[in-house]
Parts: C-alpha cells; sequence; structure tokens
C-alpha cells in the first residue's frame, strides 16, 4: 500500500515519497503516460521494452495493479489532473519525446494535448480519442499529433475470431484489400510437392510463417506460437499436412469472405431475390403436391389463394364455352368477355327482363347467376388476399432490417463501439449475422442487420443459436460477457465464442480456465499501437497473428532516419518486418510487395508488417548480424562474368567492382556476409545467370 499524498500533484519515485532525480534523461530517452488506467499500464510495460524512461501522471492512483510492478519500472509517478500546465511541467514535459495521453475521459485528453503542445511545440502527443473528423483536424493544425481509439483498433480482432479460423487478419489500403491468410496443406492441395515455399512469394502475396508438419498436432492447429518474420526454410518444399500463413492483395472489389465457403449467404438477399428465387424452385406438380402437404400457415394461405384461382379459371372456362354453343354467332371472344363480365358480378347487365330479344333456357341463366355468385365469392377472396400480400410487402420495404439467419450466422451481443465496429466489418464481409441488444436503437442506426432486443439471456433463444457459427460478447460488462459465453457453449459446443475483457489478469485467467473461448483484451490489443505512436510511426492498422500483435505501419524516410540508405532485404531480415508498399520521392506510384533490391533514400514512403520487436529494432538501429557466407563455384559461360556480377551486386547490395573482382578470381567467397534469405536468393538467381555457387553458415 502506499502512502497517502498530502497535494495532488507531489511526484512518487519506487521509494514513494524521496526526491525524484533533478533532470531527466535527453528527450528521445524519456516518454510521459498520462493516465494509468488498462491501456496506460499496458503501454508503460511496452515502453520500457523500448529502454526509455518512463514517467506517469495519474489522477487517483490505484490500490490495486492490473499488471504487477508497474509501479516499479516508472522512473517518477505524479498524482494529479493532466491538465495542469504546472503538473506537466514538473513532470518534465519540456524535456520528453513523446506523451501519451490515455485517461478515460477524451475531453481531458485533448485539453493536456493542448496544454503539452503549448509548453513544448516539438513534443510528440499521442491521444486517446474517438472524435475522427476533429482529430484529423488537430493533427493538420497541431502537428505532430495522433489519435487513437482502442475499441477501433481492436474491432477486427473480435471480428476476424468470429468468422473465420483461416482468415488472421486484414485492412485496406487505398482500393486494395491485404488478407492474412493461413493454408493448411491436404494432400489434394495444389501447392504439396510442387512448391517450395519461396516460390510462393509473388507480386500479390509474401510468405510470413511456414510449420512443417513435424510439431504440428493432427487437427492442424500450430503447436509453436509466431515470434517474428522470415524464420522459416526457403527451399522447403511444401507437403501435405503443412501450415503455411502468407499475405495477400486482393482485387479492389474482392471482399474477405468471398475466399470462404458459406451456405448461408442467401440469408441476406432482398425480398425481391427471394422471390425470384422462389418463382425459380416452383415446379409443376412436385411444387404443388409440397405446397397442399405443408402445415406452414402461410402455405395454408396459398393453398386457399390456388384453389380459388383454380376455380375461376374453370368457371371461366366453362362459361365461355356454353355461350359459345348457345350464341353460335357470336365470337369467341365476345363469349369470353361475357364470361367475365358475369364472374365480376354483371349478371344485372348481361340479363336485364326490360331488354331480353331472344328467348334464353331458364338452366343458362341460372348457370349465369352461379357463375356471378361464385365470381363474387371467389373473386372478392383473390382482391383480399392479393391486398393482404400487397400490405405485407409494402411493410416489409418499410421494415429495412431482414429476417434473423437460420444457420452459420454471427451472433453479436452488445451493440456498443466495439460491438457497432464488430457490425460494420461482418457486414463488409457480407457474412450473416444478428445483434442483441438490451434496448432497440435509433431508427436510422444499424438498419442494414437484424436485432433482438430486450433481456440479454431471453434474446438468446430468438437467435437461432443451435446453428449459430460464431457467438460475440462484446457488452460493456466482462462479467456479463463471462456469463452469457459460458451459457452459449453450453447450448452450443460447437460455435466460436469470443469473450471480450477488460482486465488483463482476468483475461489470462478466463483463458486459462476455458480453453475453447477466445479471450481478448481491448487494451492489450491496442497498447503496442499506442507505443509505436510514441516513437513517430504512424500505425494504419493491427490484427493478432497467433499470440503476437502485427502492426501494419507507415515510414516516412528522413535524413539520420535508421532506415536511410538500406536495401529492403537489409530492413526486411535485418529488423523483421515484411515491407509491403513502396513510394519513390517525388512519385505517385506505389510498388506493392517490392523487390528486395530496392534501396531506401531521404522522402521514400514505406510500409511494413512489423511486431513490437522490430519497431523497436527499427527505433535502435539494430540490426539483426549477417551469418551466411556466398560460395562462387563455378562459371558455366564467359557472359556468366558479367552477368553474376551484376545479380551479386543487385542482391547483396556490394559495389561492382567488389562483384567484378569476386567473378575473376572463381571458385572465390564474398567478402561480406548476407542474411539468409538474401543469400539462397541470390543462389538461385546466380544459377540463372549461369553461375554455381552455394551458400554456408558462417563457423558453422
Amino acid at each position: 500500500m502506499m502512502d497517502p499524498l498530502p497535494e495532488s500533484s507531489l511526484p512518487m519515485s519506487h521509494a514513494f515519497g524521496s526526491e525524484p532525480p533533478s533532470d531527466h534523461p535527453a528527450g528521445t530517452d524519456f516518454v510521459l503516460v498520462c493516465g494509468l488506467g488498462s491501456l496506460g499500464q499496458h503501454c508503460v510495460e511496452i515502453l520500457k521494452e523500448f529502454g526509455v524512461v518512463v514517467s506517469a501522471i495519474e489522477l487517483n492512483i490505484p490500490q490495486d495493479w492490473e499488471i504487477p510492478g508497474i509501479p516499479d519500472v516508472i522512473e517518477q509517478l505524479w498524482q494529479g489532473d493532466c491538465r495542469q500546465s504546472e503538473l506537466l511541467l514538473k513532470a518534465g514535459i519540456t524535456k520528453c519525446r513523446a506523451i501519451l495521453l490515455v485517461t478515460d475521459n477524451e475531453r481531458a485528453n485533448l485539453e493536456a494535448a493542448f496544454a503539452a503542445r503549448l509548453l513544448n511545440p516539438t513534443v510528440r502527443l499521442v491521444t486517446r480519442s474517438s472524435k475522427q473528423n476533429l482529430n484529423h483536424l488537430l493533427n493538420q493544425q497541431l502537428g505532430n499529433f495522433i489519435a487513437f481509439e482502442p475499441t477501433q483498433l481492436s474491432a477486427s480482432a473480435f471480428a476476424l475470431a468470429a468468422i473465420d479460423e483461416n482468415i488472421l487478419g486484414f485492412f485496406n489500403h487505398h482500393e486494395q484489400l491485404f488478407q492474412v491468410i493461413q493454408h493448411v496443406i491436404d494432400e489434394q492441395h495444389y501447392w504439396r510437392g510442387t512448391r517450395k515455399v519461396h516460390e510462393l512469394n509473388t507480386r500479390m502475396r509474401r510468405v510470413l510463417m511456414h510449420v512443417p508438419f513435424q510439431g504440428r498436432s493432427p487437427n492442424g492447429s500450430c503447436n509453436e506460437s509466431f515470434q517474428q518474420f522470415h524464420q522459416w526454410e526457403p527451399n522447403a518444399t511444401i507437403q501435405a499436412g503443412d501450415v503455411l500463413i502468407t499475405i495477400e492483395v486482393t482485387h479492389p472489389l474482392m471482399l474477405a469472405s468471398q475466399l470462404l465457403d458459406d451456405d448461408s449467404s442467401t440469408e441476406t438477399l432482398t425480398w425481391q431475390d427471394q422471390l425470384k428465387n422462389a418463382l425459380k424452385q416452383l415446379n409443376g406438380i412436385k411444387a404443388i403436391k409440397k405446397l397442399w402437404s405443408s402445415t406452414d400457415p402461410r402455405d395454408q394461405i396459398q393453398r386457399v389463394a390456388l384453389i380459388c384461382g383454380m376455380t375461376v379459371v374453370v368457371l371461366l372456362f366453362s362459361g365461355t364455352v356454353l355461350l359459345r354453343l348457345f350464341y353460335p354467332d357470336t365470337s369467341l371472344m365476345n363469349a369470353f368477355f361475357a364470361t367475365v363480365v358475369l364472374l365480376l358480378g354483371g349478371y344485372g347487365d348481361r340479363f336485364d327482363d326490360f331488354q331480353i330479344d331472344v328467348p334464353i333456357p331458364i338452366w343458362l341463366r341460372l348457370f349465369s347467376l352461379l357463375l356471378t355468385i361464385a365470381g363474387t365469392a371467389f373473386v372478392g377472396v383473390l382482391y383480399a388476399l392479393l391486398t393482404e400480400k400487397l400490405l405485407t410487402l409494402r411493410l416489409q420495404f418499410l421494415e429495412k432490417r431482414p429476417p434473423i439467419p437460420t444457420q452459420n450466422h454471427v451472433v453479436v451481443i452488445g451493440m456498443g463501439r466495439v460491438g457497432r465496429r464488430v457490425v460494420d466489418l461482418l457486414q463488409r464481409f457480407r457474412h450473416p449475422l444478428v445483434g442483441i441488444v438490451d434496448h432497440m436503437p435509433d431508427e436510422d442506426t444499424l438498419e442494414q442487420i437484424p436485432l433482438v432486443t430486450g433481456n440479454l439471456n431471453a434474446a438468446l433463444e430468438k437467435v437461432n443459436l443451435l446453428s449459430a457459427q460464431s457467438i460475440v460478447a462484446v457488452t460493456e460488462d466482462e462479467l456479463q460477457n463471462l456469463e452469457l459465453g459460458l451459457m452459449v457453449h453450453d447450448a452450443n459446443p460447437q460455435s466460436r465464442l469470443v469473450i471480450r475483457t477488460y482486465d488483463q489478469r482476468f483475461t489470462d485467467r478466463v483463458a486459462q480456465l476455458f480453453p475453447y473461448a477466445q479471450v481478448l483484451c481491448v487494451s492489450a490489443l491496442s497498447a503496442e499501437a499506442f507505443v509505436a505512436a510514441a516513437f513517430g510511426e504512424i500505425v494504419l492498422s493491427l490484427f493478432r497473428l497467433h499470440t503476437q500483435t502485427v502492426l501494419v505501419t507507415e515510414y516516412n524516410i528522413e535524413d539520420g532516419d535508421t532506415l536511410n540508405g538500406l536495401l529492403l532485404s537489409d530492413i526486411a531480415y535485418g529488423y523483421g518486418v515484411v515491407p509491403l508498399i513502396y513510394q519513390r520521392v517525388g512519385t505517385s506510384a506505389e510498388a506493392v510487395m517490392p523487390s528486395d533490391d530496392v534501396r531506401l533514400r531521404v522522402g521514400d514512403r514505406l510500409i511494413v508488417l512489423a511486431t513490437i520487436e522490430g519497431l523497436k529494432r527499427i527505433e535502435k538501429g539494430e540490426l539483426a548480424p549477417r551469418q551466411w557466407q556466398l560460395i562462387v563455384e563455378k562459371l558455366l559461360t564467359p557472359r556468366a562474368t558479367f552477368d553474376g556480377a551484376s545479380e551479386t551486386a543487385l542482391i547483396s547490395g556490394c559495389s561492382m567492382e567488389v562483384a567484378h573482382h569476386l567473378m575473376h578470381h572463381v571458385p572465390g567467397t564474398l567478402p561480406q556476409l548476407l542474411y539468409e534469405h538474401q543469400a539462397k536468393r541470390l543462389v538461385r538467381k546466380l544459377r540463372k545467370a549461369q553461375v554455381l555457387a552455394k551458400t554456408e553458415l558462417q563457423n558453422r
């Protein structure tokens, strides 16, 4: 327990009461965190992995920390309102590199951002805020400002956990959709036995992970979790039982759900499409027999309509024939229209006693009266049924919510920020879904999805739970999410279960006790994006790859940048990231899945996939050591000297002089070491240039 503070702005150090250091380290090593709730504590934990000095401001110091040991890693802990300029000055705002404003009060975060900018015009402002338009305007006006909303960052993880185990992540860039897909290789897969892993790298695809059949359980899941990129053997042949994870860019109009084999997609058809399909399914006698034996009330109404319609047709045919036989001089068309008049109640028009010029047999007059009576009855029934149908269709047209799906759908419980965002993503996937909410939202809100309102426990009985594919419990109460999740699993153990939590300790314990559930903590998912933004990176999106959070991060190369002057191969294998998009300075064209041979320079723009470990390496400029040697054994043709030197210089990054010297002194070894993927790719390129070469691990 901490000693009470006599004033709201007194500092706290590791000793809780000792004087804080008189000066902070240089600005590049100091970050200030305002708000030590769940998100703030996760940010502090990750910041310490970067080796920076972390200080914090918190209005109400927690008595029970969600992440144990957080006070021990904070250099200075100040209690007070982070909006106060005096407190910010005491906490060292003028010397810090970045300030993370992650309290639960968005207004307080923005006010503190304004105060921090006035005190330090260059500090990096990373703010928790859901006001997207305001955030964009503040970025333009304040500069060096970025804002995130944790629920928006984490919603994709909930949506993907619900719909398909083979789609692990996705994000959009301009009009291109990038998808992270897991491929489980079976005996019939066209990659099996015909492809090496490196051959899957194309202009539209990159391999992120390859797990051979050894080390995998029979059900297809990986026993080892993902740690970092490029940890796979490029020359390995793909075999049955292997698991490959790739990132692929698809056509702008293609959605992730188009990769799914979902038989329930017809649930989202409009009523016009459903009517067309129903008409196509009507197949003469078979359809009539099916209709006649059905016990559905709607089918019973259709049977009445069918009987009435058939009766009217028989009477129309009989009346036309009889009138034509009795009056041979009249045309068949006149007999038909006379019968129609009788069926529509026109007996008086046809048989007025004061206008009879030709004697009419009594039986014909009685039959005509029968036509009028029957027509009035049966046509009246048809009118009523038609009116009822038109009113029903009109109400269906006005009622914009589609019906509740019957199978393979996702049930989203809770329509807060996370729930709405999950629904939005599922709609983009064109995946059938139904929402459960305790009260009906505004008319213009979520109008395109079926909703069940009322008591959440009772609502579960109305959403076809037994045939649901997944249930996502994302209410604001994590205990209620757990309760609903356990109820769902008890009713349908085969469905996927995704539970939203807020406390990391609670998350860890629930995940251990109920391994069939995917338990996701919003703060833990989004904290890495806040930390990455503190170092100047632009985080575009994030997703989960097994147990790791992967960030889609944008870099604009500046003078003195740790990326400046490096080949993309050095960046990829040295820092452990995956380059996705490259844009050269002064051009508008973007290269998707760029070549490893591109060398970055000031002004270039690069978007990569990176873990927090990769971002930390880039921040510190810590390239992994090169360990592979290239040994040139033989030149097969005279031209191989020039072609081999060109390929060597291009891929390794060495000078042309060094490359030519190597080709003129065969056998020989390239003086500089390479990364494994880089070296083995160079061997393959040299083979095409008629140069025989091999690689060896240094000091093996």
